[in-house]
């Protein structure tokens, strides 16, 4: 059986602004050092499935940067077109129609395109081991996290820490906890992050589908009858806007897990959901006060803080500590790096006023 991989790729990572940008989303940055995290993203799933069996799932503005970004990585029809964005149930499901309709069933292997995998080795064995139960048992797989700390940020997986093997039966999906209630979570063992990443058939995620959400289905499978014909392009852009907006955790997951549908791979594999530019620290080292820096930047008596000159200018900083500076050749934005969280509110600030340019 084929093995699939499928990039979630639709996202617009607003807490980034100003580096990231609709048509230059967080996907598209080189937040690392290394490489463009949606390239870095490829290359993973690459050990795990073939090149040529990668899809990306993105929305229509994005593909055009797409297309370039990942040229020679991904065949340019398996950067699949989203007319807008519709939430990960219409995401997958689409997907997982083009492969089933067009490719023939397989596992698919579902990540989003925006995480950091600090330990690829690691995570090469976790997908392996969860393509390998969705071949053998049909289920629907979850990656899960060991936590390495009480996050109050990731959602969590609660499983049966008792059973044997990789993959253990998941007994319930938890919201993301209050910080009290997450040390109770890490403390018992049998807890989780929730990663977002997912493995199973694409013919049984399309049964879950039908039997789950069949309104969902029912537009999917307009979408499928109309593939490899020339209607194919025009039936997605009428029928896929219309698409019911709604994650595949609550469409599916936690559906199918109170049925004991649902496993979990849990491991370790330096993994991080980069939300925002404090979590640049776990993707860059730090110089000897603290600070992390790229481009021309003169920081004097300054710690702790994120200085990024990315647009030509020479960022001075005197007596400053705990700050994220980001500059780019339209824009500068300075907050504390304790409310990088927030940088979202700017970009909502900047539609209020019809600042188009700038987003």
């Amino acid at each position: 059986m084929n093995t699939y991989g499928v990039i979630m790729a639709g996202g617009g990572g607003t807490r980034f602004w100003p580096l990231s940008r609709k048509e230059t989303p967080k996907q598209l940055l080189n937040l690392t050092g290394n490489d463009l995290m949606i390239n870095e993203a490829v290359d993973r799933l690459a050990t795990v499935a073939d090149k040529d069996n990668i899809f990306i799932v993105t929305i229509v503005s994005q593909v055009p940067p797409m297309l370039k970004a990942t040229k020679d990585r991904v065949k340019a029809d398996h950067v699949l077109s989203e007319p807008s964005a519709r939430n990960t149930a219409a995401c997958i499901g689409y997907a997982a129609m083009e492969i089933v309709r067009k490719y023939g069933d397989g596992v698919m292997i579902i990540t989003p395109a925006d995480h950091y995998i600090k330990d690829e080795a690691g995570f090469t064995n976790i997908l392996k081991a969860a393509v390998k139960t969705a071949e053998e048992t049909g289920k629907l797989i979850t990656i899960g996290i060991n936590p390495t700390f009480a996050s109050s940020g990731f959602g969590y997986i609660r499983y049966n820490k008792n059973e044997s093997g990789d993959a253990k039966t998941v007994i319930e999906f938890k919201e993301k906890p209050d910080e009290e209630t997450a040390k109770e979570y890490v403390a018992s063992g049998e807890y989780a992050w929730n990663s977002g990443m997912f493995a199973w058939k694409a013919g049984v995620i399309l049964d879950k589908f039908k039997e789950y959400i069949p309104d969902i289905y029912a537009d999917l499978e307009k979408i499928g009858d109309a593939m490899n014909t020339d209607k194919e392009k025009e039936i997605i852009e009428e029928v896929y806007p219309n698409i019911r907006k709604i994650s595949v955790d609550y469409a599916v997951m936690e559906k199918a897990a109170a049925l004991g549908d649902v496993l979990v791979v849990p491991g370790e594999m330096g993994w991080n959901d980069v939300g925002s530019f404090d979590m640049m620290e776990v993707l860059r080292d730090k110089d000897a006060d603290g600070n992390i820096t790229e481009g021309d930047v003169v920081a004097v008596d300054t710690k702790d803080s994120i200085i990024l000159s990315k647009g030509g200018k020479t960022i001075t900083a005197v007596d400053v500590e705990g700050l994220v500076i980001v500059e780019t050749d339209d824009a500068i934005m300075v907050c504390p790096k304790d409310k990088a969280q927030s940088v979202k509110k700017i970009v909502e600030a900047l539609q209020a006023k019809g600042r188009n340019e700038l987003l």
